[in-house]
């Protein structure tokens, strides 16, 4: 049976898999969302011993039913390939009794590359299905690693322009360098004044300006989107949470139907949103565990049932989180609703207007899988330096957060349920903050970002990622930024619109 997505907001409904791939957003500023949430049709016993790309297609073919079977495994067999490191695609390591899912082997070093190297192939297999002409113009908001990620498997695509805004010293050295080293005649990256939150929302505002999509539409364009709010992204995002336990089965750590937990570091949701999709689908997963840093918007929001955005925005160095609006928490709240799509704009409308909005006591027992739980500078260097001692295994900052988090969740609670931490960027990412965190050596701040990826792998013995090396040398090739108030015209200017 065909599944249909509609809008959070309910303007839009009975729309094809592909269609909301390629659409992105929808019209009234609403997420696609599934019509339900389908259930596994095969068991973890299994799907034990299946490779990546088989778990993909079962996950895959649930939500996307408007492709063929040639279709779908034709986009999985083309993004799940060589680009990655390691066969397994998302290996999994145990260290100090925790279970890291590796979600950085691809071609950028982070977990977003899970998603982001088959989108590329389900949106211009979804453009021929729905007869698109139009040149299809990707526009991205990132807090680091969406817009590189994005950036190559986009890059020389057919039919497809991309455009990447990222907030100017928001990021890690590495993750700038990545992005405006990146190669493509359809590429394109701007820095902008101003944070991530800026950035996403220039993004959304122009997605929802309609003079502006028909003066796109007469020179030949039309936006979409390879942020999280599209399904397309969030979709494969589950397949590595269901094959996370059925390897877990397969080797033995756990048995048939036991419960794990999952530790996300969390910024704009989707990741452990998709951990919660999983769940839904039948993989036995008890609690959720949402990893905040600093910025601890989501913890508040789970403590105590409101969303506020009203707050001084924190530079951490784990910058991909350094997030006060997590766009994907609207599909929950949506869900936590009934799927009541008027509840929710009513929420997402007081959050523009008042950047905060309070859920129902109903709501909130409908979110009972998830809590909340935030680390700081120190206990995040702590856990990265402690694991490193004890077992040899580097783990980035962002991954710290997770650990961190989780070992106090531990502590307070006394769950010893077995759990998987998403691990979801190489150490060399952020290599700088990890040499902090692991060594006493005081000449660190006099080395550049190379030097200090050396020391790294002196110390660590991790092989240096190939995707780190390609840009020691590499030559800068976009040099473009603006105000947070000018990104529109940025657009327009690149587009020659």
């Amino acid at each position: 049976m065909e599944l249909m997505y509609q809008s959070t907001r309910g303007g839009e409904k009975n729309v094809t898999a592909s269609l909301a791939i390629l659409k992105g957003l929808a019209k009234d500023g609403g997420l696609f969302m599934p019509t339900r949430i389908p259930m596994l049709d095969i068991s973890m016993k299994q799907l034990a011993g299946k490779t990546y790309q088989e778990t993909a297609y079962e996950v895959m073919k649930l939500f996307f039913t408007d492709f063929t079977e040639d279709e779908l495994k034709n986009c999985i067999n083309k993004a799940y390939d060589s680009k990655f490191d390691t066969e397994e695609i998302a290996p999994l390591t145990k260290a100090d009794g925790m279970y890291f899912l590796e979600l950085y082997h691809g071609s950028t070093i982070a977990f977003k590359d899970m998603a982001l190297s088959i989108l590329p192939h389900l949106m211009t297999t979804a453009a021929k299905k729905n007869h698109v002409k139009n040149e299809i113009v990707i526009l991205t908001a990132t807090s680091g690693d969406t817009g590189k990620a994005a950036l190559a498997g986009f890059a020389d695509v057919d039919g497809t322009r991309i455009i990447v805004f990222y907030p100017k010293g928001g990021v890690s050295r590495i993750q700038e360098l990545q992005m405006v080293t990146q190669t493509g005649d359809n590429t394109s990256v701007v820095a902008i004044h101003g944070n991530f939150d800026d950035a996403q929302t220039g993004v959304k505002e122009i997605f929802n300006d309609k003079v502006f999509a028909q003066r796109l539409e007469e020179k030949g364009f039309q936006l979409s989107s390879a942020n999280s709010i599209n399904i397309g992204r969030l979709v494969p995002q589950i397949v590595y949470y269901v094959y996370a336990y059925a390897k877990l089965l397969e080797n033995q750590e756990i048995e048939d139907g036991e419960k794990i937990n999952i530790t996300v570091p969390t910024g704009n949701f989707g990741n452990i949103l998709a951990a919660y999709f999983a769940k839904q689908m039948g993989v036995p997963i008890g609690k959720l565990i949402c990893a905040s840093n600093d910025n601890k918007v989501l913890y508040d929001f789970f403590t105590t049932g409101t969303y506020d955005k009203n707050r001084e925005f924190i530079l951490t160095n784990s910058p991909s989180m350094d997030i006060l609006i997590s766009s994907n928490l609207e599909r929950l709240i949506y869900l936590s609703a009934g799927c009541n799509s008027d509840v929710n704009k009513k929420l997402m409308e007081e959050l523009s207007k008042d950047g905060r909005y309070t859920v129902t006591e109903e709501m909130s027992k409908n979110m009972k899988d998830f809590c909340g739980g935030y680390a700081t500078e120190a206990e995040n260097a702590a856990v990265i330096r402690k694991l490193f001692k004890d077992t040899g295994y580097v783990i980035d900052t962002h991954t710290g957060v997770a650990a961190a988090v989780y070992q106090e969740y531990k502590k307070e609670t006394g769950d010893t349920q077995k759990t998987v931490i998403a691990s979801t960027a190489s150490p060399y990412k952020f290599s700088r903050s990890v040499m902090e965190a692991i060594s006493s050596d005081d000449s660190l701040e006099h080395l550049d970002e190379f030097e200090i990826v050396d020391r790294l792998h002196k110390i660590s013995g991790m092989d240096i990622p190939q995707a780190v090396e390609e840009i020691r040398s590499a030559a800068v090739r976009h040099n473009m930024e603006c105000d947070k108030d000018q990104m529109k015209e940025t657009v327009a200017r690149i587009l020659d619109c």
